[in-house]
């Protein structure tokens, strides 16, 4: 692990999982209208929501996709991880109250280039509402012990 008990790629397997949950609240989705500019009615206005084939406002796909960072900065890998892509299909609708489960599953690792693919997927009461994969880079102990080599005074 990293000193900010962040998973190094050294440490990891296909297969290893983690999950984070989140309950999407009223004010995440105003909040997050508001960071993004997206301010669909069918997100803001119940009036509106309530015309559309989801019967009243649902959150916005990528505040939902955001339970995934946080799986990914906080349990799998951790602390220390950078995103360098991700893949997203929506399959259903994530409403006010509903509580978010978004799990990440190692599926490769490349040690030398100090990468992971990662399975992503989110559940509402056991529903996949979100699937995916993404790529991150992860920190490395033989990384780090080349760069503290590299950094220390030669003995003169």
């Amino acid at each position: 692990m990293n000193d900010q008990n962040g998973y190094d790629v050294e440490d990891l397997q296909p297969g290893m999982s983690a999950t984070f949950s989140k309950t999407i609240t009223e004010a995440d989705i105003m909040m997050f209208a508001g960071v993004s500019g997206d301010t669909n009615a069918v997100h803001l206005n119940e009036e509106f929501a309530a015309t559309t084939r989801f019967g009243g406002r649902i959150a916005h796909g990528f505040l939902t996709a955001s339970v995934i960072s946080a799986a990914v900065a906080n349990r799998l890998p951790g602390p220390g991880t950078v995103y360098l892509g991700q893949q997203l299909r929506f399959k259903a609708p994530v409403k006010p109250g509903d509580t978010v489960h978004a799990t990440v599953t190692v599926a490769s690792v490349d040690a030398a280039k100090a990468r992971v693919m990662l399975s992503t997927i989110c559940r509402v009461k056991g529903n996949v509402v979100i699937e995916g994969e993404a790529t991150v880079m992860i920190t490395s102990r033989a990384q780090r012990a080349a760069h503290e080599r590299q950094a220390a005074p030669s003995a003169a």
